[in-house]
């Protein structure tokens, strides 16, 4: 329809004209994602003056025409601009009932139709602007949404409308970093999300930090589920922090709730698993969040029948988020998104909980029987762990080669009996310890692990590869001393030809057990044995 003759409707203010002619406009355009540059000045004049008109008392028909083709025109990035301005988001947030007022300023519930048509309008223009520079608009319409999620965790309310709150105030807090501190701080959003996490997944507590969790439990239906990860993700955004800062008793309190929350959220099952996987995702996420003190509430539960027990401790938890992380591993796809979050997580318990640590070593690093494969051949949790150790992307490497040292507790010799020095170095090298030795953490004794099958082979266990390998030829048996001599200094020879084009850089261990450019390693082990020499000198 021609954007000159809607405007003329809107001109004559008939709201019958302008319901028709946008009710038309809006039918044309539902599908419409993509617009032309040549009409986006038309399209800006539209937005404008659309705003202007839903300031007047309409009839709900007429706004809800109006809220659409809003939602329409904001899709695009480039003409958001008339719905930035701090009076047209104080109408948007009026249609969408979150305008933060007082009691005694309360106004009548807007049409529900027009509710959600305005928060899907608000959700588009904070996407594609961030709001601009319209900080106060924006620390109002946090204040409104905040205030009507505390109502509607009092009171029922449809699931479009607690749906799109939701998605709103997640959109606010990820791309305003004064929202997040907002909710958090002045809000406690922890503790009004927390509350509409519970009352979504409608909990039963068995305990202070124990949420009934029933094996047979009934799947959690689509619009809980969805409305469930928008919470997630806005808890994630207001607590990205905490784990990095000290806490309190009343906010540790808070947190090992929420993580009971969460452990149930890991153990229930939604409509598919695509949805069921992308709840778990957001739950790991979020838990990687939690101070680690308050993580000790997913091992609390008590032990019962179907349960996975481990040391006298309920180990579900654990084995789902094993599960997960093995899932993620054969999917292989954005490894850094999908798989660091949940390394990490399963890294820093297993630093702080003993026998989670025992457990996943038990499960990820059994007993080593296989000496004839390399470790990073075959299809067990240690194999593909092992082959992401030379990922290309470093945060992936460096996630799985900490997890394994840490499951080793961190002693050299034992990471690389379970990965070969190959595949170890990278992670020695950046700490330090390709001379041997272990992390600065201390744990508890070493157990005996070797079994008869490594004993036999560990002799002839090629360090490296980390491997049984047969032995080869000398092929200098055969050479005589010249002949030796000619080939160790073609060998020098290319070497220095290599070093000089920078094409390679050789290196050195320094005493320190870190890499160094070879005539700096050299030059500091010169330094200590003059040191060493002076000092038996001196005695």
């Amino acid at each position: 329809m021609d954007l000159d003759l809607i405007l003329g409707k809107l001109e004559t203010g008939e709201q019958q004209l302008v319901q028709k002619a946008l009710l038309e406009y809006n039918r044309e355009n539902s599908q419409c994602f993509l617009f032309s540059v040549q009409q986006r000045e038309q399209r800006k004049k539209l937005g404008e003056a659309v705003i202007k008109y839903l300031s007047r008392d309409l009839q709900p028909s007429c706004q809800t025409a109006c809220l659409e083709t809003v939602r329409i025109l904001s899709r695009d990035k480039h003409g958001v601009a008339p719905f930035t301005s701090s009076s047209a988001m104080h109408t948007l947030a009026r249609c969408a009932g979150v305008e933060y007022v007082e009691e005694r300023e309360m106004q009548c519930a807007p049409d529900a139709e027009s509710v959600l048509e305005a928060l899907k309008a608000l959700c588009n223009i904070v996407y594609n602007s961030a709001m601009g520079q319209e900080v106060a608009a924006q620390l109002r319409l946090v204040h409104g949404l905040a205030r009507r999620l505390r109502l509607s965790n009092e009171t029922k309310s449809c699931h479009d409308s607690k749906f799109f709150d939701l998605r709103l105030l997640f959109l606010l807090t990820a791309l305003r970093m004064d929202a997040r501190r907002q909710l958090a701080q002045e809000l406690r959003g922890v503790s009004l999300l927390t509350d509409a996490l519970e009352s979504t997944l409608v909990l039963k507590w068995a305990d202070m930090y124990e949420v009934v969790t029933d094996c047979h439990m009934a799947v959690l239906p689509k619009e809980e589920t969805d409305r469930a990860m928008e919470i997630l993700k806005t808890l994630f955004n207001i607590t990205f922090d905490i784990s990095r800062r000290e806490v309190d008793e009343e906010d540790a309190a808070l947190y090992r709730h929420l993580a009971a929350i969460l452990r149930h959220c890991l153990l229930v099952q939604s409509d598919g698993e695509e949805r069921t996987e992308e709840l778990h995702g957001h739950t790991v996420n979020l838990l990687l969040n939690l101070p680690l003190m308050c993580l000790d509430v997913l091992l609390t539960p008590k032990v019962e029948q179907g349960s996975v027990e481990y040391l006298g401790m309920n180990m579900d938890t654990v084995e789902v988020l094993l599960q997960f992380l093995d899932r993620r591993l054969d999917r292989g796809i954005k490894l850094r998104e999908t798989l660091t979050p949940v390394l990490n997580l399963l890294t820093e318990s297993s630093r702080v909980h003993r026998e989670t640590r025992k457990f996943l070593r038990q499960k990820v690093l059994p007993p080593l029987r296989d000496v004839k494969n390399r470790p990073e051949v075959g299809n067990t949790l240690r194999n593909k762990l092992v082959r992401l150790m030379t990922h290309v992307d470093t945060d992936v490497k460096h996630c799985a080669a900490e997890f394994l040292f840490v499951l080793c507790k961190e002693n050299v010799s034992r990471f690389v009996k379970y990965t070969g020095y190959g595949n170890a170095a990278g992670l020695l090298a950046a700490r330090g310890l390709l001379a041997g030795g272990r992390g600065d953490r201390h744990y508890s004794e070493e157990d005996d692990t070797d079994t008869e099958e490594y004993r036999e082979a560990k002799a002839n266990i090629n360090p490296v590869t980390g491997r049984v390998e047969e032995k080869q030829p000398n092929p200098m048996d055969d050479m005589t001393e010249e002949q030796k001599e000619q080939e160790a200094m073609k060998l020098v020879s290319m070497f220095d030809k290599l070093s000089r084009e920078q094409i390679i850089q050789p290196m050195g261990v320094t005493a320190d057990g870190r890499l160094a450019p070879l005539d700096e390693a050299e030059q500091r082990m010169l330094q200590e044995q003059r040191s060493s020499n002076l000092e038996s000198d001196s005695d």
